[in-house]
């Protein structure tokens, strides 16, 4: 059982949350990649992003490096093509595994004729 006790709220500065905003607003970035990138949870920044909309989270953003965006986008590319090949090397691992059990369960002609053994 997990251990009660008081849970660590981290406080985060406004200029930090508005650099969140912006990154999460740049095309091709999404908000659950730059949540990852900040070690914060999507949900958090949906609300900063909320907040911005609504007029209660004001001030000057300082444009992050558009390095920074470009990595994320970089990231994004990257997470996708390891999914697609881990999809891949499970596919293959099971046709190596169905051809493996067809081949130990099948038998050659060869072996059932009876000529294994025979002495003249």
């Amino acid at each position: 059982m997990a251990k009660a006790g008081p849970r660590k709220i981290n406080r985060y500065g406004v200029d930090f949350k508005l650099q969140a905003v912006w990154m999460s607003e740049q095309p091709g970035v999404l908000i659950k990649d730059v949540a990852e990138s900040l070690c914060i949870h999507p949900f958090m920044l949906s609300k900063w992003r909320k907040e911005v909309r609504d007029g209660v989270l004001v001030g000057e953003v300082v444009p992050v490096k558009s390095v920074a965006v470009a990595e994320l986008q970089r990231l994004r590319e990257v997470e996708l093509k390891y999914r697609q090949l881990q999809m891949e090397h499970d596919l293959l691992k099971k046709a190596i595994r169905f051809a493996s059990e067809r081949k130990a369960t099948s038998s050659p002609s060869s072996r059932q004729t009876g000529t294994r053994g025979r002495s003249r």
